[in-house]
């Protein structure tokens, strides 16, 4: 199933190509912004901030009980785990 999962944004690794890393429940994976990029701020400015993420790109912002409530609803239907199992297998490693 092809889902939105929130996940933190957590360091901007390329500006020019708007690209950041998002850590998903531990998970941390290079993820596009071009979707949600400010127009009137600096790219480091999303640092920190929650988004949707879906087949690598930052669809949305959303707030942080947001993504609490969304993680919680994906992992009572199972949900969750697949996708976060499937981002591990492209997971950045540290």
């Amino acid at each position: 199933m092809c889902l939105g999962i929130p996940g933190r944004i957590t360091e901007i690794t390329d500006e020019t190509r708007k690209l950041a890393l998002v850590e998903i429940s531990g998970v941390r994976r290079q993820v596009n912004l071009a979707c949600i990029a400010p127009t009137d701020a600096p790219l480091d400015s999303l640092v920190g901030e929650w988004a949707l993420v879906h087949v690598g790109f930052a669809m949305s912002l959303i707030d942080e009980e947001e993504a609490a409530e969304t993680l919680r609803v994906l992992t009572a239907l199972g949900e969750a785990q697949e996708e976060i199992d499937a981002m591990k297998q492209s997971a950045v490693q540290l």
